[in-house]
């Protein structure tokens, strides 16, 4: 069959950066969608982006959808024919449907029951009937921001300004917002001019003839490129920000990196701060020396060719000043200010309508602080610089600093507390109690902050719940799965001896004492629970745990969070042992046979009618014993290993025993032993959840 390339470009107005990307490979995932529904075979199909443009290109494209040929089902025979032979109305109905002639139907057996069929004959359609139905492709992209422009009703990222639309050496027609397609593209914006392409393989040959580098991961690597050119001609180290790196990408379509200077005096003000402003404001790749200290250089990259950099320079270096100039007035104002009065100013800072200002949630964290360090038994040196984290840890929030950058907040209250005299542990503990951020972030390097961090965290789970701000689907403004996921992940990291339920009962404790609860205690202590069971799971999930055994030793609402992790770390190592599908067995006909007792009984030894029932019970009590000093102490090997050594009893047990006696008393006693020795065994998971292939 017959094939071509194909080239689809749409040219636009310069789209934000944070847009190109996605908006490349929606379009890339749609047309492929778009090509298999419509049975299209290609070799490939590659994408390309910049600033102006979003494109496709196709290779080996058929020339035209296959024939399709069919047998289409109808009525039962007995349906389709009256007792003289002739056909039905129903038969002559479904003959109409698809397109034959009443003699052209058949019968054939399906199943023991004789149905009419009919042939069925489709002819392909040409592919350029086809792609004008890109249109809807294209009207259908979505964007985090749409505009309106001229008399359109369509909202799009940025007007349409040309589009091209190229099968081999044929155009293929159509229109959006009376922008037609052509084989015309056009080059840089400003050192480019337009290019009629004579096919679609012409495309990046003749855009990067006209400043125009069409491919995002070849811009990517020519800016890195480019740094690392720059750190060895000068001695220099330039840490590259990824993100920063792949807006940069989306900024320019000929990028040349250039570097600039700015006064040294600016050194005195924080850091973070000069590369905050250098990154946020400016797109600047910040400079160190090989010790990490900031040198008084930014690089830039410019969006063209390298006519005249000096000029480039002095113009970025001039925009630099002012920003830096700002930077340095804040943090000299900011030193001004005393920590009681920013507290202060809290209070005319609103949290949440439903909850009171900045200083009402300061204040709810300070006495969940307290609580939390007694369950996690802080030692009282931690509880002073915990208590203390957690009174002041919000005040650079009033800062000029904080609110030019939100982002540097806990970094200027670190560095605005220790100016005022603060001790270290405190210092460090304000910036801290935000971590972790962060998928992958780290925990608080200190116990004192990780509490702070835990109840600050915890408040804003809690009073979300209690007024009804609950994360659904793919909505979570607040980020509670992600806080939820910093206190997992720090109770784990600090094995703090603390189930999850004690926290959230901390919390919930101080936001009914402030009234804040518009909701059921229960229910949203329920739903609380149900939220941070999810979040454990799926940490087990990403340390490698399969999903029965996740939900094996998630049992209960009271969560251990270290000892569960290590529940699942035995079990995925049992689980390729060829004894302990036997041992899983045993385990669950005890669980699975205890559901059928009605009450809770005593065990009666004195009705035991057989060897096998004191043997039994000797290995309960054993167990019972170690099984809960064991997990209590976090020697789940220990545990799990006695709970082994009952196998054996179990299996002699239900050889010669009958549960379900016929004396009632007999039966409700061993029904009893069943119990007891099953919640010794799902004391350490739920082993039915356990799935063996």
């Amino acid at each position: 069959m017959s094939k071509r390339d194909f080239l689809f470009e749409l040219g636009l107005e310069e789209l934000p950066a944070r847009f190109v990307t996605d908006s490349m490979n929606q379009l890339k995932d749609k047309v492929e969608a778009w090509l298999k529904e419509e049975r299209l075979t290609y070799d490939a199909v590659e994408a390309f982006s910049t600033p102006r443009r979003l494109a496709l290109y196709v290779t080996g494209l058929v020339e035209k959808q296959p024939d399709v040929e069919a047998e289409a089902k109808g009525p039962a025979k007995k349906i389709a024919q009256d007792e003289e032979g002739n056909w039905s109305k129903a038969a002559l109905g479904f003959a109409r449907g698809q397109g034959v002639a009443a003699e052209e139907l058949f019968f054939k057996e399906l199943k023991g029951v004789e149905y009419v069929y009919a042939k069925t004959f489709s002819a392909g359609k040409q592919t350029v009937e086809l792609l004008p139905e890109l249109k809807s492709l294209v009207t259908s992209l979505h964007f985090p921001k749409n505009m309106r422009w001229n008399q359109y009703d369509l909202r799009f990222a940025r007007p349409i300004q040309w589009m091209v639309a190229l099968f081999g050496e044929e155009i293929i027609p159509f229109e959006i917002t009376d922008v037609k397609t052509s084989n015309v593209t056009r080059g840089h914006r400003f050192l480019g001019e337009e290019v009629k392409l004579a096919s679609p393989s012409d495309y990046e040959t003749a855009l990067l003839g006209q400043y125009v580098i069409a491919r995002p991961d070849e811009r990517k690597r020519a800016i890195r490129n480019q740094l690392e050119s720059m750190t060895e001609g000068n001695g220099w180290v330039i840490p590259i920000d990824e993100d920063l790196l792949e807006e940069v990408t989306n900024l320019v379509e000929y990028p040349t990196a250039l570097s600039g200077s700015y006064d040294q005096a600016f050194l005195e003000i924080p850091k973070e701060v000069l590369i905050t402003s250098m990154r946020e404001h400016q797109r600047y790749f910040p400079v160190e020396d090989v010790e990490g200290n900031l040198l008084p250089h930014f690089v830039t990259v410019r969006n063209g060719d390298h006519q005249h950099l000096e000029n480039v320079a002095k113009g970025n270096e001039k925009v630099l000043r002012a920003r830096l100039s700002d930077a340095a007035f804040f943090y000299a104002e900011d030193q001004k200010l005393k920590i009681s009065d920013a507290l202060t100013r809290l209070e005319n800072i609103v949290y949440h309508e439903d909850l009171g200002s900045i200083a009402d949630k300061v204040r709810r964290v300070r006495k969940a602080t307290q609580s939390i360090s007694e369950l996690v038994v802080l030692d009282a040196k931690e509880r002073e610089v915990a208590d203390r984290i957690a009174e002041i840890n919000k005040f650079d929030l009033v800062t000029q600093m904080v609110y030019e950058f939100p982002e540097l907040q806990g970094r200027m209250g670190e560095v605005y507390a220790e100016l005022s005299g603060e001790p270290k542990e405190v210092t460090t503990g304000i910036k801290e109690h935000y971590m972790p951020k962060f998928a992958g972030d780290k925990s608080p390097s200190s116990k004192a902050a990780t509490v702070v961090s835990l109840a600050d965290k915890l408040d804003t789970i809690v009073t979300c719940f209690a007024i009804g701000l609950i994360p659904t689907g793919s909505q979570d403004p607040y980020a509670l799965r992600r806080q939820a996921a910093g206190i997992v992940q720090m109770i784990a990291d600090y094995d703090f001896d603390v189930v999850i339920d004690e926290l959230v009962s901390a919390s919930l404790d101080v936001a009914e004492e402030r009234g804040l609860l518009k909701r059921d205690r229960n229910d949203i202590t329920k739903e609380v629970i149900e939220f941070f069971n999810m979040r454990v799971k799926n940490a087990l999930q990403e340390k490698g745990a399969r999903y029965d055994v996740i939900d094996a030793v998630i049992t209960s609402k009271a969560i251990h969070v270290p000892t569960a992790i290590k529940k699942a770390d035995l079990l995925m190592k049992q689980v390729s042992e060829p004894t302990f599908k036997k041992t899983v067995e045993a385990l669950s006909r005890v669980t699975n046979i205890a559901k059928k007792a009605e009450s809770d009984a005593d065990i009666n030894p004195d009705l035991f009618e057989k060897e096998e029932e004191h043997e039994l019970y000797k290995h309960y009590q054993q167990s019972q014993k170690e099984v809960h000093v064991a997990l209590a102490n976090g020697d789940v090997e220990r545990a799990f290993t006695s709970l082994q050594t009952i196998e054996p009893a179990i299996h002699a047990y239900f050889d010669d025993i009958m549960v379900m006696a016929e004396q009632e008393n007999v039966k409700r006693n061993r029904l009893a032993q069943m119990q007891e020795l099953s919640a010794v065994i799902s004391a350490f998971a739920n082993f039915q959840s356990i799935v063996f292939s």
